[in-house]
């Protein structure tokens, strides 16, 4: 079996691997960057703190410092997580076989779920200093642990994802063999509202698809 990590995926061996292919519209990202998300002023205050710590050190900020001071605080911000339904998860591994192929590797984050640990990814995070690696690029990192989540669900629904460059932020959808990457969102202006909202939307479409489990879990 032929074994393929993370880190060394680009978005052309994944579509030449696994016969993916770009599209320029997908109804999951229309409606997951159009959906009208309250927002509170105390809120936006809290994120546009973070915002103007980014805006003054993101060319000087390493991966870890980027991560700690600015990504942290704004998915801690969100809160992503309800206990034994789905939490955020970062540096888990993650793998799954993909016809005679193993995809494997470790997300920056993910949010799934399960309690301990991820058990059904729903959303995969990966975060770069540079937009392209010698050993990969963020898109093609992100895109594969998105496809390991489709594998382990195995159902239609989409998943989803999401890439951050220094100040640049970019949402992925992943719908069968069919990916739509969002244009750029800069988290060191005022985009960093809607860059907010869009995570926001995110923990809400999370909410309603896992209300099945936790209907079951209450019988």
């Amino acid at each position: 079996m032929k074994e393929l990590r993370f880190s060394k995926c680009t978005l052309e061996l994944l579509e030449e691997t696994f016969g993916l292919r770009k599209v320029f519209t997908s109804s999951a990202m229309d409606e997951w960057l159009s959906r009208v998300v309250e927002v509170s002023d105390e809120e936006i205050m809290e994120v546009n703190l973070f915002r103007s710590r980014l805006e003054k050190n993101f060319d000087s900020w390493n991966e870890e410092e980027l991560r700690e001071q600015f990504i942290g605080p704004i998915f801690a911000i969100v809160d992503p997580n309800i206990p034994y339904r789905f939490r955020y998860f970062a540096k888990r591994k993650l793998e799954g076989q993909i016809g005679d192929c193993l995809l494997y590797g470790e997300p920056d984050g993910m949010i799934a779920g399960g309690y301990r640990s991820p058990k059904q990814p729903y959303f995969s995070f990966q975060e770069y200093k540079r937009e392209i690696d010698p050993d990969g690029d963020p898109a093609g990192q992100c895109l594969a642990a998105m496809l390991v989540a489709q594998a382990i669900n195995k159902d239609e629904k989409p998943i989803y994802g999401c890439y951050v460059v220094g100040e640049i932020w970019r949402f992925l959808t992943l719908e069968g063999k069919k990916y739509r990457i969002s244009s750029s969102y800069s988290a060191a202006s005022s985009e960093v509202i809607e860059v907010y909202k869009v995570l926001k939307n995110l923990k809400n479409i999370i909410f309603e698809r896992t209300a099945v489990f936790a209907a079951l879990e209450e019988e």
